[in-house]
């Protein structure tokens, strides 16, 4: 799991309460149920109303991927992998990768190696496999754009509970004592509003596409992989293309860290 976003909303939450204990505000006087409830709730409800059921089903599936998603590997690990399948199919054929693509934990690379045995044209298999990209691309679009939506939403329905609230405290005009009270509890409603959106919502949005990014560029490189191996490239010129296509401060890591190419 990739705990960054579960760190930047922990940070941020610490310094809001931090900054209100300083002020001589007490943290515990935002936890009102009612705004709360509202906000969250009345948020979630507008971004249902703008999806489909079949969304709906997803969102557990999002939240996990918004908070608490799954570490993309260094592009270095599924190189060495490529690498090494290229030296045994350019030994042994391509028959000979049959055994070690049953060993092969990622989905999108061991259907992919599949294919290029079961001799399949080199051009329909990068059809076929760009085209689960573009799939992929597509659904994380759509989750990252309900996180978006809600981030949208969330001040809005704040500032529609800090109305409701002022109604109570017209209400109750004739009773001075309590207006300061009253008055703070509305604002509370809005706070939540800004707050659910920038910390939450749109940052699990941001991390969605981030991820997303970082999982399809290493589903390209798996794409050339297969390509470089099915032609019966050299291993050492199917690491240098491999290489070539990732970011340069993580190529240099790469050179740095003494990686040695198959011949």
């Amino acid at each position: 799991m990739d705990p960054a976003t579960l760190i930047g909303i922990g940070v941020a939450m610490v310094a809001i309460i931090v900054s209100m204990i300083l002020e001589g505000s007490s943290p515990l006087a935002i936890l009102l149920i009612p705004p709360i409830l509202l906000v969250f709730v009345g948020t979630f409800g507008a971004a249902v109303a703008g999806s489909t059921m079949a969304d709906i089903k997803k969102v557990g599936g999002w939240m996990r991927q918004g908070f608490m998603p799954a570490a993309v590997p260094p592009a270095a690990e599924n190189i060495q992998v490529l690498v090494t399948l290229a030296e045994k199919a350019r030994k042994e054929g391509l028959l000979a990768l049959e055994g070690p693509i049953r060993d092969i934990e990622d989905p999108f690379l061991q259907r992919g190696l599949q294919m290029a045995v079961d001799g399949t044209d080199p051009e329909d298999l990068r059809t076929v496999l760009e085209a689960e990209i573009s799939a992929k691309k597509a659904e994380d679009k759509v989750a990252a754009k309900f996180f978006t939506s809600m981030g949208g939403y969330a001040p809005t329905i704040g500032i529609i509970g800090t109305v409701i609230g002022l109604i109570h405290v017209l209400e109750n005009l004739n009773q001075p004592d309590k207006l300061g009270e009253l008055i703070a509890a509305a604002f509370v409603a809005t706070l939540w509003g800004v707050l659910s959106a920038n910390i939450f919502w749109l940052p699990a949005g941001a991390k969605i596409m981030r991820t997303s990014d970082l999982q399809v560029a290493q589903m390209k490189l798996l794409v050339e992989g297969i390509s470089e191996i099915q032609a019966g490239t050299s291993p050492r010129a199917v690491r240098d293309r491999l290489t070539s296509l990732v970011p340069p401060s993580e190529a240099a890591a790469m050179r740095a860290g003494g990686g040695r190419s198959a011949a």
